[in-house]
């Protein structure tokens, strides 16, 4: 029993690094797309009313942009730990990816979902999305200081199954337009939630499991 475990939690983690690879290639490619500052490009386009009439909202967003990619790239180191050599990596990645979210991605991330597209719904999934980040991550943090490293593994899963909600938002996505057709505007209120909900089902179903 204990040796099927290992083998799917190892079988996990190694198509984690895959996929992983794949989609942090393509949301480099994203926010290279930002640089240098255009208001012009991709998503910003659709936001106008925001970047003409709240001046502060460029501010949070190229924030949000910016500090993600490297969000995804040190969690990822972070959550690899010993377990594939890196862990002499782990402390200072871990440190890096706690201290972004909880000062500039995450609060920049709940502000954008005050004024995410989609209407109301998709807002209220957005700053949810944005609180439960942040709280997951300071919750690891927190455990880390206390030296309960079992918990705080845990709860670093639990973040970076929030985090990478910005990969598995733009597969749901293409998958749902694909399949669907539906109008735009249904689409956000789908993916706002879709994003992030089945990441954390199957983090909590490893975890119960004693997968991870």
């Amino acid at each position: 029993m204990f040796s099927v475990k290992r083998n799917i939690s190892s079988i996990f983690k190694i198509l984690l690094i895959i996929g992983f690879g794949y989609f942090f290639w393509l949301m480099l490619k994203i926010t290279l797309e930002y640089i240098p500052l255009r208001t012009s490009v991709s998503f910003l386009m659709i936001k106008q009313t925001e970047v003409i009439q709240r001046r502060e909202y460029l501010y949070f967003f190229y924030t949000h942009v910016y500090t993600s990619i490297f969000v995804l790239l040190s969690g990822f180191l972070a959550i690899l730990r010993k377990d594939f050599g890196l862990k002499s990596f782990h402390k200072n990645a871990g440190k890096i990816y706690i201290l972004l979210i909880l000062f500039l991605a995450a609060p920049s991330g709940i502000y954008m979902g005050m004024f995410a597209n989609g209407g109301i719904y998709s807002k209220i999934s957005f700053v949810i999305l944005g609180g439960l980040w942040w709280f997951s991550t300071y919750k690891a943090y927190q455990l880390a200081k206390q030296k309960k490293f079992k918990e705080h593994k845990q709860w670093m899963w639990r973040s970076f199954a929030l985090t990478v909600s910005a990969i598995t938002l733009r597969m749901w996505k293409v998958i749902i337009v694909y399949l669907f057709h539906p109008n735009p505007m249904d689409v956000y209120q789908i993916i706002a939630w879709m994003g992030w909900i089945p990441n954390l089902i199957l983090i909590e179903y490893l975890i119960t499991k004693k997968h991870l």
